[in-house]
């Protein structure tokens, strides 16, 4: 057997529960993960554990599973703990032409658990357009705080005003949309999506 067989993938205390919280982010059981990956699910259950470290090999074949990279999985690529997002990379949608604008502040990788991103909204313009990022996956809940002006929720049969300073917080995979009652002024709000936080 050679060295390279055997080699474990480089120590790190953050493997077992980002493996798991990766698995939980793709709705994958253990047993479906091992389907997929012919890592068996004892085995992924103890790395999740933090009980025993993967080969490069197993951990190369759970990251194929999770469509990731070794050093997606890994972090390899990764230099530091601390993310800066700078206000000219920020990721934008929401052309002009109806009226919504954001830009997502948080930065992309693989296992976030939760997106923040800056919301424009023109004078009668609402969320939902073409454009718009799709509706959130189930179990989400988002909290959206007003920055400037007024803005109307419309959830689950119901109207929510808020104004500026308010913050609610709802069931994001419910269809919803804000918007922007006044004729002459812009609204801006924030919000944060977590995933797999929705009320029991």
């Amino acid at each position: 057997m050679t060295a390279a067989a055997v080699a474990t993938a480089p120590s790190s205390p953050d493997v077992g529960p980002r493996l798991r919280a990766l698995r939980e982010h793709t709705g994958l059981s253990l047993r479906e993960l091992a389907a997929r990956t012919g890592v068996s699910a004892a085995m992924l259950s103890q790395v999740e554990r933090g009980d025993t470290s993967p080969t490069l090999a197993v951990a190369a074949r759970i990251a194929a599973g999770l469509d990731l990279t070794l050093s997606q999985l890994l972090r390899l690529d990764e230099g530091e703990a601390v993310a800066v997002v700078g206000r000219a990379e920020r990721r934008s949608g929401g052309p002009d032409g109806h009226g919504h604008r954001y830009e997502i502040v948080t930065p992309p990788g693989p296992g976030q658990r939760a997106e923040v991103s800056v919301h424009a909204l023109a004078p009668g313009a609402a969320t939902g357009g073409p454009a718009d990022p799709p509706m959130h996956e189930p179990g989400s809940r988002e909290t959206a705080l007003v920055t400037e002006g007024r803005v109307q929720l419309l959830i689950d049969d119901a109207a929510y005003e808020l104004a500026e300073g308010d913050a609610v917080t709802f069931d994001a995979d419910l269809p919803h949309q804000f918007e922007n009652p006044s004729a002459d002024a812009d609204a801006r709000f924030l919000a944060v999506v977590s995933a797999g936080l929705r009320r029991s």
